[in-house]
């Protein structure tokens, strides 16, 4: 009985044929979202890979992506130290009639955000129209933000996390991601894929890091010589 099993399965199994060519190059670009709920901060942008494999399974390749959004940014996601004095700030200004009952303070900002990575990924080509893939997710980011307060008591502040109205930061990420290529001919696919990192960008005024999900899809091309 159980040699029976064992037969079947290999018949099924043998029926999804693994691919004839695999490329020796593989070339990526499409859109992608940028998701850090922690910061309430959505982005939308273009994302590129480039790979070579030295083996079948393996890749080692670039990856960067660029994706822009707005959010806004509230006491609660400060540091300790920056809760309190802004807190002094505004508990003083109330106490003056300077600002009206039940102000809430928020800056809101347009950011614009890049991802560079490069490194290994995992390949499977056993199915003949699906390339699953798997990877670590280690590389740098870099936000430049711009703040847009809105009121008076909000610009004073601004003026006071980031002078020039804009800040800049880069630090680095860590995560893993994968996906798939769904194969339309032997040189060109639809690949559809997703990262999760943890980074802590701005780290001198937000409290604490975040997690992104990075969700992206878009064509993608193989082509050099078959890896044997």
């Amino acid at each position: 009985m159980f040699r029976r099993i064992l037969i079947v399965f290999f018949l099924v199994f043998s029926a999804y044929a693994a691919q004839d060519y695999v490329g020796r190059y593989d070339v990526y670009g499409g859109f992608t979202y940028l998701d850090s709920s922690s910061v309430n901060l959505a982005q939308r942008g273009f994302h590129f890979q480039t790979g070579f494999r030295p083996r079948r399974w393996l890749s080692l390749g670039f990856d960067y992506s660029v994706s822009n959004g707005y959010s806004d940014i509230t006491p609660s996601l400060l540091t300790t130290q920056l809760q309190q004095q802004l807190g002094a700030v505004i508990a003083g200004l109330a106490a003056a009639g300077q600002i009206p009952a039940g102000y809430a303070l928020h800056v809101p900002f347009d950011s614009t955000t890049q991802t560079f990575a490069a490194g290994p990924q995992l390949d499977f080509h056993h199915f003949d129209k699906v390339t699953l893939f798997v990877r670590p997710s280690i590389g740098a980011i870099r936000e430049d933000a711009t703040l847009r307060p809105v009121d008076p008591i909000a610009t004073a502040i601004a003026s006071q996390l980031a002078p020039s109205g804009q800040k800049t930061d880069w630090t680095g990420f860590y995560g893993f991601g994968g996906g798939a290529t769904f194969q339309v001919t032997s040189h060109f696919g639809i690949r559809a894929q997703v990262d999760l990192v943890h980074n802590h960008l701005f780290s001198d005024l937000l409290r604490e890091g975040r997690n992104t999900v990075r969700l992206s899809i878009g064509p993608a091309f193989q082509f050099g010589h078959n890896v044997p």
